[in-house]
């Protein structure tokens, strides 16, 4: 059924990413509004043989907009997505806003899409490092039951939008000329470097980024006694996050028996050859829909566990593919 859609945040990293995937997954649409801020208003922007001109985003802008993707940080969501709810417009949150409200579905399509029928009005969208790992964790968890999660995340510069990864190419012309590499975006030069350290400290040691991983993969999964403990690091990558996974299970499953159930699991391609190059890399999986999973083993540290490399592009099903993915299940499954 054909809509009439509006994207907030049109001009950011993720707002160009829906734009470019509504028009390759041949989403029906009856139109199209672009919303940004203020200064970005006029622009004008093509698609599907138009040029769209992007309007700021009001509290009016909603009117007659059947799904409305929210992808201009949290405080813009608070702010002006009731108002798209109040005009009838089902919203899809790219945010972190509304994640762990109870009253909001939290969606993988791939883990719990029945959890979108339950929603008031708002669906909110995973954290991009949450996403590709709950991907993967799922086929483990319903053969086997997972007890425990440790997760070392190598997040690319995108995670921090467009002005992220600009930063990082603008670090490499600096480097070539012999100028200095002034961070302004991350808290330290991100070329040639890491950076264990994504949003703000917890009390618990812990930043927040790593929190949400924890919580937010409990709700996904319907497992509040998952125990998980993450570790954040960005990491001079353009684009695709990747995560070294290690899981602890109530039964055993072998390496074998783990790669299978990868296999056969929806959303997730295998790539996984004890050979240089025979494992998932961000360069190869950028723009890409599916989650890459390699380097699968049995963890040696502890009789029930198994270890995995898990990428996938942080920019689509990290968050524009995952939103709109969402709203083609609930098209098909009303």
């Amino acid at each position: 059924m054909s809509q009439h859609v509006a994207i907030a945040g049109a001009t950011g990293a993720v707002g160009t990413e829906f734009m470019k995937l509504l028009d390759a997954r041949n989403y029906p649409l009856k139109s199209l509004k672009l919303l940004a801020s203020a200064r970005s208003a006029g622009k004008k922007i093509p698609f599907r043989g138009e040029m769209l001109e992007v309007e700021e985003l009001t509290p009016a802008s909603f009117q007659g907009i059947d799904l409305a993707f929210f992808s201009a940080g949290g405080d813009r969501s608070k702010e002006f997505a009731s108002h798209a709810v109040d005009a009838g417009a089902l919203v899809i949150d790219n945010s972190s806003a509304f994640r762990m409200e109870p009253h909001v579905p939290l969606v993988v399509p791939e883990v719990n899409p029945e959890a979108a029928k339950q929603h008031q009005g708002i669906i909110a969208n995973p954290n991009c490092s949450t996403i590709q790992m709950v991907v993967a964790l799922a086929p483990i968890h319903q053969a086997a039951h997972i007890k425990r999660v440790i997760v070392s995340t190598y997040q690319a510069a995108s995670g921090a939008g467009a002005t992220g990864m600009q930063e990082l190419l603008n670090q490499v012309k600096a480097y070539n000329q012999g100028e200095p590499l002034v961070p302004e975006v991350f808290q330290a030069q991100l070329l040639f470097n890491v950076i264990p350290h994504i949003d703000v400290f917890m009390d618990n040691g812990y930043t927040k980024e790593e929190m949400k991983m924890v919580h937010e993969t409990q709700k996904i999964m319907s497992a509040p006694d998952m125990q998980i403990a993450a570790n954040c690091v960005r990491v001079p990558v353009l684009r695709s996050h990747s995560e070294a996974v290690n899981v602890e299970t109530e039964k055993k499953i072998t390496a074998a028996e783990a790669r299978d159930l990868f296999s056969k699991a929806p959303g997730i391609v295998v790539k996984d050859i004890q050979e240089a190059g025979g494992y998932p890399l961000p360069w190869d999986v950028t723009e890409t829909y599916e989650t890459y999973v390699g380097r699968i083993r049995e963890d040696i540290s502890t009789p029930n566990g198994i270890a995995f490399w898990v990428v996938a592009d942080q920019l689509y099903k990290g968050a524009a593919l995952n939103a709109l993915q969402i709203a083609e299940w609930l098209n098909k499954n009303g």
